[in-house]
């Protein structure tokens, strides 16, 4: 069966990474949810994608100088990473909480650590990867965050993907900083893939028009026995390709219209 996650919740029907979208991806029947998480100035991890606020919230500021408390000032809609997964876990049914580890960021792989901590305080059993019914799965574009965990390899995800420096402009500081940043993007993603065909790690994330471009390579590691995690898929003829190449698990902005696709459709 092919697994559904709902990419920043059910992100078409509601405001993204809100808890709005979580719960809505939850109604609809996904398998799971996707979220991208940083660090806040007092130490929180939130779900929140841009390194800045002004794409979603339409204000200027970084989210790493701002506490918990002045972000929720601005957007009551946020979750903790913690929250998050409390919600999964009230589900009271298997389900994947897929983490991506934004990098470039400003605190660098403490992010790690601070993902880490709060899975540990919910009772992480390390060996399994869950917490109750929830499988939590790390996901990273950084190949240092497999050895910043302090895991077994095998639970991690790497992402790749035809990456632009303009599809990542937001999550860049500006100037100079935000040219290094990019270059350390591109070395990142080569790297990563060396780690993807040797099967170093557990997962590849890989992105839609990576997989159109090298259906092969991601045929690969599926034979291999990496759980492959494709991001982001909205359309029927998307779905019908990367089902087709034997992806197990799509990621998805439409997870009630994807499962419907698939003859999954939930009874609301």
């Amino acid at each position: 069966m092919t697994l559904v996650i709902a990419h920043r919740g059910a992100s078409a029907d509601a405001p993204e990474q809100s808890r709005a979208a979580y719960e809505l991806a939850l109604e609809q029947g996904a398998d799971g949810v996707e979220c991208d998480v940083r660090v806040t100035a007092d130490g929180e991890v939130v779900c929140f994608h841009d390194a800045t606020l002004d794409r979603t919230l339409g204000v200027p500021g970084s989210v790493v100088d701002l506490t918990l408390e002045q972000l929720r000032a601005l957007d009551p809609g946020l979750v903790t990473l913690g929250e998050l997964l409390q919600l999964l876990r009230d589900a009271r049914r298997p389900l994947v909480l897929a983490v991506e580890l934004k990098h470039p960021n400003p605190v660098g792989t403490a992010l790690e650590a601070a993902v880490v901590g709060v899975l540990d305080a919910a009772g992480w059993d390390r060996a399994r990867a869950r917490v109750d019914d929830v499988t939590v799965s790390l996901m990273s574009f950084n190949p240092l965050s497999v050895a910043a965990l302090g895991i077994d390899p095998r639970l991690v995800m790497i992402l790749t993907g035809v990456i632009t420096i303009d599809d990542v402009a937001a999550e860049l500081p500006p100037g100079a900083a935000g040219e290094a940043a990019a270059a350390e993007l591109e070395r990142a993603l080569a790297a990563g893939l060396q780690l993807l065909d040797g099967a170093v790690v557990g997962g590849a994330g890989p992105e839609l028009e990576f997989c159109r471009q090298q259906p092969d390579r991601v045929r690969s590691w599926i034979a291999a026995g990496l759980t492959v995690r494709v991001w982001t898929a909205d359309d029927p003829a998307d779905v019908d390709f990367l089902v087709e190449l034997g992806v197990p698990e799509i990621t998805t902005n439409r997870p009630a219209a994807v499962l419907e696709q698939l003859g999954r459709a939930h009874a609301q």
